[in-house]
């Protein structure tokens, strides 16, 4: 049985149909990448899974209990925590005081040492930090910081949206990276991402989301190597 299960879901913001129909799953120990142009449906899906929006139709389904029309807040609970798009961080707040804003669902303290140890093994640079302001680190740390705040939350399952945006291309390596030694850890990881080549690169699976519908699925090595993929994401 799939960790996390979408069947069938429509979203939509007001009158517009923003999902149509979406179906996709991400199994225990995955990375799955979500890919697709602007405006296709991508950041939606996400919004739709951490409970910021809910399906008209459909079903999502988590570690068996049903979602679709639970509060943002109580997908965190169960398990759910998304790195957004944009960081969202608290700028006058330390790398510390952000990390710990992470654990505000979390009832369970006992590995809350264990868990920062491993963030900042994750990313040195945020200990080397922990006490200076979100708002003064780079766009690279501030991505590494909105990450490990995540992390924090102890899910069962990590979604990141577009952590590589606006990074030079040494830190977007660093990302990917992490996130592979992420998983490795055993983190199951949903990723929306517009560096294609990057993601399929990591990816087990992925689908492929066009103007709110899910048009190819496949693992990262097929999509990789898929004509229409390479043409439309890949620049070939």
């Amino acid at each position: 049985m799939a960790l996390l299960e979408i069947s069938k879901i429509d979203v939509f913001y007001g009158r517009v149909q923003a999902l149509r129909g979406v179906t996709l799953s991400v199994d225990a120990g995955e990375i799955v990448a979500l890919i697709g142009s602007n405006g296709a449906g991508k950041t939606t899906t996400l919004r739709t899974i951490s409970g910021l929006m809910h399906p008209t139709t459909g079903t999502i389904s988590f570690d068996g209990r049903q979602l679709q029309q639970t509060k943002a807040h109580e997908v965190v609970r169960v398990g759910i925590c998304q790195s957004p798009e944009g960081r969202r961080l608290f700028p006058r707040m330390t790398v510390f005081d952000n990390l710990m804003m992470g654990t505000y669902a979390r009832k369970d303290l006992s590995r809350l040492q264990d868990d920062i140890a491993n963030v900042y093994s994750l990313f040195p640079r945020l200990k080397e930090r922990t006490k200076q302001l979100a708002g003064t680190l780079s766009g690279g740390e501030q991505q590494m910081l909105a990450i490990g705040r995540a992390l924090m939350a102890h899910p069962k399952l990590l979604m990141l949206d577009e952590p590589s945006l606006g990074l030079a291309p040494i830190l977007v390596e660093t990302i990917f990276r992490v996130c592979t030694d992420i998983n490795a850890q055993g983190m199951p990881i949903l990723l929306v991402e517009q560096n294609a080549s990057k993601a399929l690169e990591i990816a087990h699976r992925a689908y492929v989301l066009e103007t709110g519908s899910i048009v190819q699925t496949g693992t990262g090595k097929e999509l990789l190597s898929s004509p229409d993929v390479q043409r439309a994401y890949l620049g070939m």
